[in-house]
């Protein structure tokens, strides 16, 4: 089996110390959640004043409003307890992120995951050095089935389908048991163009 990759959630946010200040982790963290929830409380109210005088049009506008702040926010807690986010896309192997530097994707997470060239994915650097990936928005995919060969020269396995020559993750190939010859249902992105594709599941010739 694969195994298991942890996967964390969103972020948060914390008020700046003076220069110089130290600042306490635990009571920023606090002060923090605090001033979130202060800021949800009102802003639902206000949004349930608008809907009570069927101001409707303004009130998706708050709400809208609201969930950017929570981003903020989320981002500013993620700071306050050491980590950092970042988003970016899947290559086929890395995650080619907003910053411009590419992170290596466990192969077993991406193999599980049946993760598909284009998917946008969240990491979350952890204060302790930790890696942690995590699928945010899939991009469209189809269905194809190919055949499982073998590229002597590259010395990796490949599946071609639709005449065309699919990269695919060794770990995928290995937890299936695939075999040359073996069928192969793969997913790719339906706006196709793509070098690598995720194996489904690879059937088994009688």
């Amino acid at each position: 089996m694969f195994e298991d990759e942890q996967i964390s959630q969103d972020n948060l946010f914390e008020p700046e110390a003076a220069e110089g200040e130290a600042v306490d982790a635990s009571y920023s963290r606090q002060e923090l959640a605090l001033r979130m929830l202060r800021h949800v409380h009102e802003s639902l109210g206000y949004v349930m004043e608008l809907l009570e005088q069927n101001e409707t049009s303004n009130a998706k506008q708050q709400l809208a409003q609201l969930l950017s702040t929570k981003s903020v926010f989320m981002r500013q807690k993620d700071e306050a307890m050491g980590t950092r986010v970042l988003e970016g896309v899947f290559d086929g192997t890395n995650m080619v992120g907003e910053d411009g530097h590419v992170y290596p994707v466990p192969p077993n997470y991406a193999s599980k995951s049946r993760l598909v060239e284009g998917d946008i994915l969240k990491l979350t650097l952890q204060a302790d050095g930790t890696h942690v990936f995590k699928q945010i928005r899939p991009i469209e995919r189809r269905r194809i089935v190919g055949v499982l060969s073998y590229d002597e020269e590259a010395q990796v396995h490949v599946v071609t389908a639709e005449e065309v020559m699919y990269q695919v993750l060794p770990a995928s190939i290995s937890y299936h048991r695939g075999v040359v010859g073996d069928p192969v249902v793969l997913a790719i992105p339906k706006s196709g163009g793509s070098r690598w594709a995720a194996v489904e599941t690879i059937m088994k010739k009688q």
